[in-house]
């Protein structure tokens, strides 16, 4: 039987999350709330800052239904994070964690590293707060050219109506003068839009399209437009200079909010909560042309999308900032940096730290270069000592916003230039301990981020292949920026087989008639195998000699040891450890190639056909 009509839940999909509460545990008391409706009422406790009471309706549906999304599960590690209960955050971590995508976990590791000591590294800022801020809400702020800023505000004005889960007005967006030190003169409504008296927010300006990005209730014949569900969704729309409106981006039960638009690709990226997402609001951009979408959402990805909500993002000299309710960060929505990369991925999301975000929410964040050097920006904020809900903050810095963090990415190739796939890559500080470890993908390629630390060293190595390292004092930078192509020699490169064995690779060489002293020819043969015994330091051999027909059984015997023993002696000092040379044996004649035995008589070419010295690869298939 369905559910018949709450409400709780009316309260609930109207954004009036204190009636909401009030509502469930009333209708709690007289019956029972469906798996749903316990939901909305832990979100609504969230949502009104009640973490404890969260995080224990969290818990309790846990414990009772083990299908919990996702997105309810953070929100779970999020409450008992906020109701001082950080040490349970990590046990139910353990419980879902094969459920959880890898990138995620690594987030997460990463951000709980970082922020451990965030003294390393951390960039220095001015903030302060906007002098145009109101008792109200005011937030994502939004260049206007040079010298205007665009946010949105819940301020009262005669044309917007009351919005009732706020008490405040429905949102508007403003316009502000920057004046110097970068505070905000005479903020008024930017009366360029065309006029709404529902919500208008999160404003985007593009100079080259001339025009204003922004989102604004859905509507009709004015009066707001509402799904089946009983909610009232946000379109993106593009409103042009000339005073033409675009609708880009609209649907009936879902919202859209923090638009950005980027210049150089067209690409307009912007925050969405569609149901094949990774949690709540996820990161999407759509191709555009000229403002006009050309392409479906495309998701960013679990490098960048959580099971939490991702909102405003904004790029900027190759970083993607964006603000993050995910349950590793400092509070509530935290500021976090990606690189984006030169194949289109994106690095860790950086946590930007205690400097910036605080156990409140920060999020619109926005960013430029200033005149005199440094850096320039916004943000919102609703951190205690605010004069609203949510208030503007400006900030000025020396250096681009992050904490400082070590990339460490490249290919591990083969001599013939193929990718060499599971080479174990490990990150070593300067006492040789393993700090990070991973494995290459099938292409070869690897990437490992961590937390700034000093004279690191990268080791690959795989079985049956060549080690390398890099970085570590004296040695060439692993952090050049520019990925690193290793090459790794296999061990099937300096071995051939022969009747069933594995043997080094070497030139033919030769001794001096009766004689076992080595030449510079002979010298200059051994060097393929003695680099090939350096380059695989598990290779273990035997030395085998043999001479031809000529001379007495017993003397080619003899001289055939004493060849041995003098490759042997050769190897080990120029350095081949004589435990690796696990035998030497003189054949002599006893093992002929062809039919040159005694009194038969043979071509040169055809006795020296019998003189070889084969060192032969003892533990081959154990490498």
């Amino acid at each position: 039987m369905s559910q018949k009509a709450s409400r709780g839940d009316q309260a609930f999909f109207e954004y009036d999350y204190k009636t909401a509460i009030a509502e469930y545990l009333e209708e709690k008391r007289k019956s029972h709330l469906s798996p749903q409706q316990a939901l909305n009422l832990a979100e609504a406790y969230f949502r009104e800052r009640q973490y404890k009471q969260a995080a224990d309706q969290y818990v309790r549906i846990y414990r009772e239904d083990s299908v919990m999304t996702n997105h309810h599960f953070n929100k779970m590690l999020q409450a008992l994070s906020k109701s001082s209960e950080k040490e349970r955050v990590q046990a139910f971590l353990s419980t879902r964690s094969s459920q959880l995508s890898d990138e995620l976990l690594e987030n997460a590791s990463f951000n709980d590293e970082l922020l451990e000591d965030t003294a390393t590294g951390e960039t220095a800022y001015t903030i302060f707060p906007a002098n145009g801020n109101s008792p109200q809400a005011d937030f994502s702020p939004a260049f206007y050219g040079k010298d205007r800023l665009l946010f949105s505000s819940s301020r009262p004005q005669d044309s917007k109506d009351t919005y009732i889960p706020t008490g405040e007005a429905f949102t508007d967006i403003y316009v502000a003068a920057l004046q110097s030190g970068g505070q905000l003169g005479n903020p008024n409504p930017l009366n360029s839009l065309p006029p709404l008296k529902y919500h208008e927010a999160t404003p985007y300006y593009s100079e080259s399209l001339q025009g204003v990005f922004y989102v604004r209730s859905n509507s009709e014949d004015g009066a707001l437009t509402y799904n089946p569900k009983g909610k009232n969704s946000l379109a993106l729309v593009l409103s042009k200079r000339n005073g033409q409106l675009q609708t880009l981006l609209r649907d009936p039960g879902i919202s859209f909010y923090y638009p950005f638009y980027e210049e150089a690709t067209g690409r307009l990226y912007f925050a969405a909560e569609f149901q094949q997402g990774y949690g709540g609001t996820d990161l999407y951009y759509v191709v555009t042309n000229q403002g006009l979408i050309m392409s479906a959402p495309v998701n960013l990805g679990p490098r960048i999308n959580t099971p939490g909500n991702e909102i405003a993002p904004f790029l900027v000299d190759g970083s993607l900032f964006f603000s993050s309710d995910v349950f590793y960060g400092l509070g509530g929505m935290d500021i976090y940096k990606a690189e984006i990369q030169g194949d289109g991925t994106y690095s860790i999301p950086a946590n930007l730290g205690p400097a910036i975000n605080t156990e409140q929410d920060e999020f619109g964040f926005i960013l430029r270069k200033s005149a005199g050097g440094g850096f320039e920006g916004y943000f919102a904020s609703n951190r205690p000592g605010g004069r609203g809900s949510d208030d503007i903050y400006g900030f000025t810095t020396t250096q681009k916003p992050g904490l400082k963090t070590l990339v460490v990415s490249g290919q591990v190739v083969s001599s013939e230039d193929a990718g060499v796939q599971q080479a174990r890559v490990r990150l070593l500080d300067e006492a040789d301990r393993v700090v990070r470890e991973t494995y290459t993908r099938q292409n070869g390629a690897f990437r490992i981020e961590i937390p700034w630390q000093e004279n690191m060293r990268l080791s690959i190595d795989k079985p049956r292949y060549t080690s390398a390292a890099l970085g570590g004092p004296g040695q060439d930078s692993i952090i050049s920026g520019v990925p690193a192509r290793i090459a790794l020699r296999s061990v099937d490169e300096v071995v051939r087989s022969v009747r069933e064995r594995q043997e080094l690779k070497a030139e033919k060489f030769y001794f001096g008639r009766g004689s076992s002293r080595l030449t510079d020819e002979i010298r200059t043969a051994l060097q393929e195998p003695l680099q090939a015994l350096r380059d695989f330091p598990g290779l273990h051999i035997r030395i085998e000699a043999h001479t031809d027909s000529r001379g007495s059984e017993q003397a080619n015997l003899s001289l055939s040891r004493q060849r041995a023993e003098a490759i042997r002696d050769y190897l080990v000092e120029n350095g081949i450890d004589a435990e690796r040379i696990e035998g030497i044996e003189g054949f002599g004649e006893s093992q002929l190639q062809n039919h040159c035995e005694d009194g038969v008589y043979c071509l040169e070419i055809l006795h020296r056909q019998n003189e070889r010295y084969p060192l032969v690869v003892t533990n081959y298939e154990s490498l």
